[in-house]
Formats: C-alpha cells, structure tokens, sequence
C-alpha cells in the first residue's frame, strides 16, 4: 500500500485489546502491519486498546505507533474487561468494517484479509474457528463444551465463538451496549439484527509469552448467566423495515 493509501480514511478498523501483553505485543503489532501492508489493497488502522495493564503494553504500543501511524492507541485509567476494550474500538474505529484480533500473539495476522474478504452482499459478519487449535487437552475441551452448550441454549452453530478473528459491516456494532461479556455473543448480536453470518478456518499459535487471562471454570461461571441472557434477549428482539409514504 502506497503512503497516500495509508494516510487516507480507513476502509478497515483492526481492534485489539490487550492487558499486561508487554513482552508479546510489539512483534504482534509489527507482524500485523506488515501482513496488512502486503494482504489488504484498502487503507486500515489497528486500534489498540490498553485495557488498565498494570506493565508497560501502553508504552510498548505508544512506541510502535509512532514508528508506524497505521496505529493507534487508547488506554483506559482501569482494567474494566475485554468487552469494554472491545466498545472502545469499536467507538472509536472510522472504517465500515470492523475486525476483532487478539493481541496475545496466537492469532495470525495474514487470517484477517481471508475474513474481510468474506465479508459481502451475502455475509454481513465472517468468523473464524480454530480447527487445529494450539493450546492444552483442557482448554480445548472446555471450550468445545462451551461451544456445544452455547449452541444448544442460542440455536446457533456457531463453531468457535472464543475466537476473536472476526470481521463486521461496521453498522451491526456501532450500537452495542458494553456489558461485561458482550464480546461472547458477537454473532448473536449480528443474527439478532437479521445479518448473516459465514465462518471460515483460520490458524492458530500456541502462547509463546505471557499468561492466560482466563480459566475454563472462571469463563463458564461468567458465561452461564450471560447465556440465558442472551436467550431471553433473542425472544423478545424485534426487527422490522420502514418505508416512508410522504
């Protein structure tokens, strides 16, 4: 991409948050800005969202955004939850597509041309699942559980909805409120609005460097309740046109 390309509105908004991911994020924010720079032919931003980390990932972010301008970074005064990192992005983003990304260094970036791409008149949000997943035997099972239960509850089949390589029609996220979890149900909200979803297989990395935020029996006592939720909110959503008579 040429630098007139880069300095022009952004068509994509890459979002990323991230908390205490100072010894990863800078080969992540590097690596991402390459893969886009040779994988997208549309101007893009990544929006960086440091969600109150108590190490250096504000600064290490400040540091690669002003080597390379395609980011930039907002940090919050407190660790308020990747929900909320996520409505600050999405606040924030000024591209008509919106990707969600992981900065813990397991997703890859080359996927994030393979979802936007899939995005179009027929698939308004593209998500991606990890059919060959790099992490341990428990972590795997508990999210296959998590996913089954979720589908089962929400009559979905959504595949991996703990993977965080997604793209959106900027319009089905503008107008989310950001409860604590609300980026579980990303595709919910999108069928809810009477969008359509496509998935597709993306790659995944095993951790290299710093810690999980989440264990299985933390994430299921969070969920259990956000699930039924959801469900409620499902059978009383409403979605109607309009057309103007005079």
């Amino acid at each position: 991409m040429s630098d007139l390309e880069k300095n022009a509105l952004p068509h994509v908004s890459v979002v990323v948050p991230v908390f205490n991911e100072e010894s990863c994020l800078q080969s992540v924010l590097e690596e991402m800005t390459d893969a886009l720079d040779k994988g997208l032919d549309c101007p893009y931003e990544v929006l960086v969202v440091d969600d109150g980390s108590t190490d250096q990932t504000a600064r290490v972010a400040a540091a690669v955004a002003a080597r390379r301008p395609v980011v930039r970074v907002f940090s919050h005064s407190r660790n308020v939850g990747q929900s909320y990192a996520f409505h600050t992005g999405f606040r924030n983003a000024r591209g008509p597509v919106i990707v969600t990304f992981d900065g813990d260094g397991q997703n890859v970036p080359t996927d994030i041309p393979r979802v936007v791409a899939g995005l179009g008149p027929g698939c308004d949000c593209c998500i991606g699942y990890r059919a060959r997943r790099r992490d341990t035997f428990w972590r795997q099972f508990g999210s296959r559980l998590a996913n089954g239960v979720r589908n089962a509850v929400l009559g979905e089949a959504i595949r991996d909805t703990g993977c965080s390589v997604k793209a959106f029609k900027a319009e089905f996220l503008r107008d989310l409120l950001p409860w604590n979890g609300m980026h579980r149900f990303f595709a919910s909200f999108v069928t809810m609005q009477e969008g359509r979803v496509s998935q597709i297989e993306v790659d995944h990395r095993s951790r290299q460097s710093g810690v999980s935020k989440y264990t299985n029996w933390g994430r299921l006592k969070r969920t259990i309740r956000d699930l039924f939720g959801v469900k409620w909110l499902k059978s009383r959503m409403r979605v109607c046109g309009a057309v103007e008579l005079r």
